[in-house]
């Protein structure tokens, strides 16, 4: 029994540990985005992030909106309000689903590549040969990623909302027979202008914390392949268990704000 306790209390020691370190890492690399920054490798990292996760994006909102009317659409036809479906799916895909389904496929898509493209330079020596170069290798390697993905996920959310709004449109106007005029009249008669920029602030959020977690479990790789293949499963998992964490706290925030 004593035995037991004693290895969950280390283990939560180690946790904590490591958390301490990573945020002692994010505030030793905050400095470095008030020097002079690579834009060409900001702009090359925003390609690779933002461009190469448009596809997956857009896939993901055309049937999530798709899926959402026809979902929505079964509860309210029994009370008859079936034209109040138009606002409460615009607020849902703005405010929850796209930042939160829009940061997933990032996550998915580039922070996994991070890692990867990380802990293979650490293992590899490369990150030490730039070191023995007199270069700053979070400088270099790191703080134009997390830029580049900061930059990235609210466009990508705004991509998100538009083909997901869109697909849910065609799907409740043209299959669900939804009067399309009264479809839009609701949504601007009861949209404020919090609805759309609640979930941008949250995709900026969301950004930067996956983008840190991806780029540190990268760099502190060791162990060979396999330590590769630890560290991209360990940023996958925790940038997005802190995505639906971030999740819940922005929400409250924004709940206390009235927004």
């Amino acid at each position: 029994m004593f035995y037991k306790l004693g290895s969950k209390l280390l283990s939560l020691y180690a946790s904590l540990e490591s958390f301490g370190e990573f945020v002692l890492f994010q505030i030793a690399l905050f400095p470095l985005f008030f020097r002079k920054l690579r834009f060409k490798s900001i702009i090359n990292e925003i390609f690779i992030i933002g461009v190469g996760t448009s596809g997956v994006i857009v896939l993901t909102g055309f049937f999530t909106g798709m899926v959402e009317s026809i979902q929505l659409y079964s509860g309210f036809h029994k009370f008859g309000i079936e034209s109040f479906m138009g606002y409460t799916i615009f607020i849902s895909i703005t405010k929850e689903l796209g930042p939160v389904f829009g940061s997933l496929m990032l996550i998915s898509r580039a922070v996994s590549s991070m890692a990867a493209e990380l802990g293979t330079m650490r293992v590899t020596e490369q990150i030490d040969a730039i070191e023995t170069l007199a270069l700053n290798s979070k400088e270099i390697l790191i703080v134009p990623k997390i830029i580049a993905t900061v930059i990235s996920l609210p466009l990508l959310v705004i991509l998100f909302d538009f083909v997901g709004n869109y697909s849910a449109y065609l799907i409740s106007t043209y299959v669900l027979d939804i009067n399309p005029i009264t479809y839009h009249n609701i949504i601007v008669q009861n949209l404020h202008l919090s609805d759309i920029y609640s979930g941008l602030i949250k995709a900026v959020l969301f950004g930067f914390v996956v983008s840190s977690i991806g780029t540190y479990m990268g760099y502190i790789t060791s162990g060979g392949a396999k330590g590769v293949g630890n560290a991209t499963t360990k940023a996958v998992v925790y940038a997005a268990v802190s995505v639906f964490m971030l999740n819940y706290l922005i929400s409250s925030l924004f709940l206390m704000l009235g927004w």
